[in-house]
């Protein structure tokens, strides 16, 4: 497992992919902190964290595309498939080198916060920690569905398209639920929610709820993608 971890972690910066996530990501945190909190004489960061979210539409899938579609292209999933790691571990070993190059590039991105303007008042730290691991739990469950989809094709652009719809989806929830008239439905359509949960932590709260819900999406994710990948080695 820890071979495979640091071969995909390398991986990410012998392409380019690496160093474009890492490039795009500060940049766009760059500019949405300016656009939210400086521009606007504020310390709240609950817009910018929002913006963040958002932005994992195109940023997640960039990570994640490649993971398994590339293993098939390249006719190397074999190889991988008769190794002696367990699946669950190979699985492991990607989702972690990913979430691993998405949380460090997170933290760089947190420099931003040492820009904040003492006239426009003091920073909330415990609402800003609490709102950064909710953005780092959101990450978690997005890399998995990610890593999930691009184990079923071994075309990296459909891996890469599928992920984008797929998180769309999932954070347009938030949008459209406050306009459905079905009582039962909008419950359960609201419970789905990736705003709705990230919401808890904007008010400082490490609610358990909210961490159960997304590492259950995590989990349920790499569930599927060994699923997948032990149908293909006994297909």
């Amino acid at each position: 497992m820890g071979a495979i971890y640091r071969r995909e972690l390398c991986a990410y910066f012998i392409s380019p992919i690496g160093y474009v996530f890492v490039g795009v990501f500060l940049m766009l945190s760059g500019a949405f902190f300016a656009l939210s909190t400086l521009f606007s004489a504020t310390t709240s960061l609950s817009a910018y964290f929002t913006y963040v979210l958002l932005s994992f539409v195109v940023l997640i899938p960039l990570l994640t595309m490649r993971q398994f579609s590339e293993e098939r292209k390249t006719k190397t999933e074999q190889l991988l498939l008769t190794s002696p790691v367990s699946l669950w571990g190979m699985v492991a070993a990607k989702f972690f080198a990913a979430f691993t190059l998405f949380g460090v590039t997170l933290l760089l991105s947190c420099i931003n916060f040492l820009f904040i303007r003492p006239e426009h008042g003091t920073v909330n730290v415990p609402v800003m920690f609490a709102e950064l691991f909710g953005v780092l739990l959101c990450g978690a469950a997005f890399c998995a569905l990610g890593l999930f989809l691009s184990s079923l094709t071994e075309n990296q652009l459909i891996a890469a398209i599928t992920s984008i719809g797929a998180i769309v989806a999932m954070l347009g929830l938030g949008f459209v639920t406050p306009d459905i008239s079905n009582t039962v439905l909008r419950s359960t359509l609201k419970w789905f929610s990736i705003f709705d949960r990230f919401y808890t932590f904007s008010y400082g709260l490490f609610d358990f709820t909210s961490l159960f819900y997304y590492t259950s999406i995590a989990f349920v994710f790499l569930f599927l993608t060994v699923r997948v990948l032990e149908k293909r080695r006994w297909g």
